[in-house]
């Protein structure tokens, strides 16, 4: 009797026989290359690294932010300040405002005020001490004349006698039965002042010898007053 040998199951046949074997095999092998393509995409830079702009290339333009100018620098203003009229957009100063004039001329045909005159000097009260004055004598080239004078005063009074002779000569002069003053003679004019006060009520006779003169003077005064001729 004779034996049939059975064998087992061949390896293509149960490949064949089983397809989803197959199917976790085509899977697998995906996700090993899809794997390997991610870790060799992440090793390298998509992008290219950022080197100098090239200069044939025109940069973008960007519009300049407005400065202010002030004595500490410039400093920036926002683009969005409002604009007045009148001023610059670099500038944050109000323009300067005209001064106005210090005077403004007259209209022609106009009156103007005329200002009120100066009031006059005061004029100085008249002399304590009056004079008269007189000719004693007079000769050929010459005369003596005299200013007599009287210290109307309660006090006692000091005094300087002037008087003019344009064109004279004095000789000498003198007071009678008193002290001397001191007395000179320049351009034509004659000045005797007192060597001593005369007391209240006082009087004293000036006298002086003038040649190539008239015997009137063209002024005599005792202290600034007009002397009176006798």
């Amino acid at each position: 009797m004779s034996h049939t040998r059975r064998s087992g199951p061949q390896p293509g046949a149960a490949m064949t026989s089983s397809p989803w074997i197959l199917v976790a095999a085509g899977v697998v092998v995906m996700v090993v290359l899809l794997a390997v393509a991610l870790g060799s995409v992440r090793g390298r830079s998509t992008f290219p690294a950022a080197g100098p702009p090239d200069p044939l290339m025109p940069l973008p333009h960007v519009p300049p932010t407005p400065t202010a100018v002030s004595a500490s620098g410039p400093s920036p203003v926002s683009a969005t300040a409002p604009v007045l009229p009148g001023l610059s957009p670099r500038s944050t100063e109000l323009p300067a405002r005209p001064t106005p004039a210090a005077s403004t001329p007259s209209p022609r045909g106009v009156a103007r005020p005329v200002p009120p005159p100066s009031s006059p000097p005061p004029v100085a009260p008249p002399s304590a001490v009056t004079g008269r004055y007189s000719v004693q004598s007079a000769f050929d080239g010459g005369f003596i004349g005299e200013v007599l004078l009287v210290n109307t005063a309660r006090s006692h009074r000091g005094w300087t006698v002037r008087a003019v002779f344009p064109g004279g000569r004095l000789v000498t002069a003198w007071v009678e039965g008193a002290e001397q003053g001191v007395f000179r003679f320049d351009d034509g004019v004659f000045t005797y002042r007192s060597g001593f006060d005369l007391a209240p009520g006082q009087s004293l006779a000036v006298r002086f010898h003038i040649e190539r003169a008239g015997t009137r003077p063209a002024s005599c005064t005792v202290d600034g007053t007009p002397c009176v001729a006798r």
